[in-house]
Formats: structure tokens, sequence, C-alpha cells
């Protein structure tokens, strides 16, 4: 099916994410230059919310640029093009199946960002007519820093899927890939963030330990991991041939590393990703129960 050019969204759960992604799409309008065309621009933005507080976070955010619905998820819908499911991952099949809803979800493509939840239980929940893709995206998304991997099934359209790839560009890189690697994706994408921010609270730490002021310490352990992010997505190096670089005979590097080896931090890192996937893949399968 084709997708209108221009568009009705309807976020359905504007938290964090769902404020990021509108946040992004916004911008990224704001910026274009005269010389650009971008392929969809949407004429309306609809957020579906179920109290006041988050509606005047919106409202207070966006100001006239959202509309606004306060417990009228099917009244959103129908109103939309593209829904973009932001909800919580337990209340999914609760919302999705309300009354009403499979009327309003017809011929519609959805895209979910919900962890854990898969194409096939979305497919279940919602009519044959509308197309589902997932995405994954991250908490840095929020400073167009983000990482999103979607997965589109055989049925989702060019259209649907350059879509996807639109909304999320706005937000930081994208990547397709088959929907097997998501539970992967959100513990290493996903989590990975909350990781690196302990990684980077540790290095402070042990620059306070050595003297520097606490403020001094995070910004040069985050330039250090900010760095070396960038180096590594830039030059496209591998990380150990980076790392390589700067471990001279005899130095205060390699001293650094050794010490790190010894505290098994590669098995503890690669075993916290490890449960962390497992973690995220079964986060829909208390829905399957009810």
């Amino acid at each position: 099916m084709t997708l209108p050019t221009n568009p009705t969204i309807c976020v359905l759960g504007c938290g964090t994410m769902g404020r990021a992604i509108l946040s992004g799409i916004l911008d990224s309008l704001n910026v274009m230059t005269a010389s650009e065309t971008p392929t969809f621009i949407p004429k309306k933005y609809i957020a579906c919310v179920s109290g006041e507080e988050s509606a005047q976070r919106i409202t207070k955010e966006f100001n006239d640029k959202i509309t606004v619905l306060i417990g009228q998820n099917v009244e959103g819908i129908k109103e939309a093009d593209i829904v973009l499911l932001c909800t919580k991952p337990q209340i999914a099949k609760i919302i999705l199946t309300e009354e009403g809803m499979q009327e309003a979800l017809e011929n519609k493509l959805v895209i979910s960002i919900l962890a854990g939840v898969t194409i096939k239980q979305l497919n279940e929940w919602v009519p044959s007519s509308a197309r589902v893709i997932r995405a994954m995206p991250n908490t840095p998304c929020m400073i167009r820093e983000g990482m999103t991997v979607l997965s589109c099934p055989a049925n989702c359209s060019k259209d649907d899927k350059s879509f996807g790839i639109w909304v999320f560009s706005t937000l930081g890189r994208t990547r397709i890939l088959d929907e097997k690697h998501l539970d992967a994706v959100t513990g290493l994408s996903g989590s990975g963030p909350a990781f690196a921010c302990v990684v980077l609270e540790a290095l402070a730490d042990g620059g306070v330990m050595m003297g520097l002021p606490r403020e001094v310490g995070l910004e040069l352990a985050a330039q250090a991991l900010q760095g070396a992010a960038r180096m590594v997505l830039k030059t496209g190096k591998h990380p150990a041939e980076i790392k390589d670089s700067v471990t001279t005979p005899a130095g205060c590097t390699i001293a650094g590393l050794l010490t790190m080896e010894d505290g098994k931090i590669r098995s503890t890192l690669a075993r916290t990703i490890q449960e962390a996937t497992h973690v995220a893949s079964t986060l829909g399968n208390s829905q399957d129960r009810k």
C-alpha cells in the first residue's frame, strides 16, 4: 500500500521516546534547506496519552504543534495514516484490542518500539490489513545521537520501509536487521547507554581518587568515551587497533589495560549483554497468557 507523502502520525503512548521521535521529526523539518526535499512532510501529529500530566508535558514542549488526546486512543488512530506504538510492552495487547481499535487500525502502518513484543504477537492484535514494523531505538535519540534498528516483514511496502528509515534517521543512525536479532539489539543498543554510564562513572571515580575535581573527572571520562566511539564509527577501525595505537611499551596505558583484564572486564561486559538479551526476550511473554 502506498503511503501519503503528507501523512497524519499518531503516537500511541507519548512518553520519553514518543516525544523524542516527534521532536526529531519536527527539528529535521525546521532545519531543512531550500534545496532539500524530504520524502515525507507530515500534515498533522496526534499524541494519545492516558493522563492530564502527560498531556501538559507535551503541550508545554511542543505548544500547538501536537494535537493531544487524553484517553481517546481509537479516535486518534482513526484519523492517522501511521501509528507509532510507544506504550509499555505489558499493556500493548490491552490497548490494541480495546473496543473499536480493529476498525481504526484498518490499512494503517504500525511502527512498534516495544521491547520483547514480536511482530507475530502484534499481527495477532491488529487487523490483517495493517502492516507492522518493529523498531528498537535507544535513549541517545533524545539528543540526535541514537541508534535504531528496524525489522520490516515481507508485507511492508517500499514506502513503509522508507518512512521508518526516515523517521529514525532524524534521531541518529539506523540499520535494518532480521527480527531474530532484535532481542540482542535491545540488550546491547537499547540497554547499552546505561552500561556505558556505569563505565563512565567508574572512570570518573578513578580520576577523583587521583585528585581531579568531580566535574573535571566526569568531563574527561565522557569525552574519552565519546571520542573513542566516534573514532570507531568514523574511521571504521577495529577498537583493538585504536587501543593498540595508544599503548606504548612500558607505558601507563598498558598498565591500566592489564588491571582491567585482572578484573575480567571483557567477560563481565559480554555477560551483561547476554543477560540483558535474555530478559528482553521474555518481556512480551506475559501478554500471551492474558
